[in-house]
């Protein structure tokens, strides 16, 4: 089995809990994730089956979409809402949606944010998350991550025990903390905030509406047409520009040979197609001008 499973991850499941219950259920190891998502956050999560495993550094490296809440009145230790909550303050009742999206521009385009300690990301060899259980705060790296778009997705305010909440969606680049979007649109309207709920809802052009729930997958399994599941390598390579070959050109693809490079490709990577089957990705070659290598070949 080669190709991408667009899997619908649920609540309670890490990412790598989902790649070893779907090699249990498609009876291969040969199975790979294309970025984390937290254990209660649900949401779209290919997963790369067999030969498609070679894709997965530029699926994950593609644009995410996520529909998230946020909470104002009230920050935690974690930005979501499983944290300890760390700083309170009522939010004022003239609180409005339009106060709200004209902070919205201020977050758009290129931004820097400082992943929260309940991370995985790693300072010194350990994970952010490690050092949190530990009591420990270590300084921690910034990061450029990009916001291509951002809307407040409520008709309304909804005030409850002296906070308020909101929707919004987001189109970003891959590492990108939702929570910490939500943590920091907050602070910028005066009031701790969090982020309640989150869901990701595109990765790549891979969306909702194509994802397979477990139940789904099992029914699958048990009429043995899992090979139905799998969308082809390509769809996870959709966002790259592409050079399609013909016939004769195949084998000397397949085989990994240097070519000359194609007049009307200059990207730094790009895929190889012979009809709907991808090839290979190939790259401009590092030492020798005019000639294109193969990055990685199906």
């Amino acid at each position: 089995m080669d190709g991408i499973l667009p899997l619908w991850k649920p609540k309670g499941f890490t990412s790598h809990d989902c790649v070893s219950k779907a090699r249990g259920m498609l009876k291969t190891k040969k199975i790979g994730h294309t970025g984390t998502l937290d254990p209660e956050v649900e949401g779209v999560l290919p997963l790369c089956v067999g030969k498609a495993t070679k894709i997965v550094p530029f699926l994950t490296d593609t644009i995410k979409v996520y529909e998230a809440s946020v909470r104002m009145g009230y920050s935690t230790a974690t930005e979501d809402a499983e944290g300890e909550i760390i700083e309170r303050k009522p939010v004022s009742p003239s609180l409005s949606l339009e106060k709200i999206k004209e902070e919205l521009p201020s977050f758009q385009g290129d931004i820097i944010q400082i992943p929260p300690m309940y991370s995985a990301v790693k300072v010194n060899g350990r994970k952010l998350y490690e050092y949190a259980r530990e009591g420990i705060e270590v300084e921690r790296p910034k990061r450029q991550v990009r916001i291509e778009q951002i809307d407040v997705t409520s008709r309304d305010l909804v005030f409850e025990e002296e906070t308020a909440s909101f929707s919004i969606r987001v189109v970003c680049s891959k590492g990108t903390y939702i929570r910490t979007l939500c943590a920091d649109l907050g602070r910028a309207l005066g009031y701790p905030s969090h982020m309640s709920s989150l869901v990701r809802t595109k990765t790549a052009d891979i969306s909702e509406q194509e994802c397979y729930r477990f139940e789904e997958i099992q029914r699958k399994v048990d009429e043995h047409k899992q090979h139905e599941l799998l969308l082809p390598i390509k769809r996870g390579l959709s966002h790259m520009p592409f050079w399609e070959v013909s016939e004769n050109m195949k084998p000397l693809i397949q085989h990994g040979r240097v070519l000359d490079k194609p007049e009307h490709l200059d990207a730094d990577n790009f895929l190889v197609l012979f009809g709907e089957e991808a090839l290979a990705i190939y790259q401009q070659h590092p030492t020798k001008t005019g000639y294109v290598k193969p990055l990685r070949v199906f």
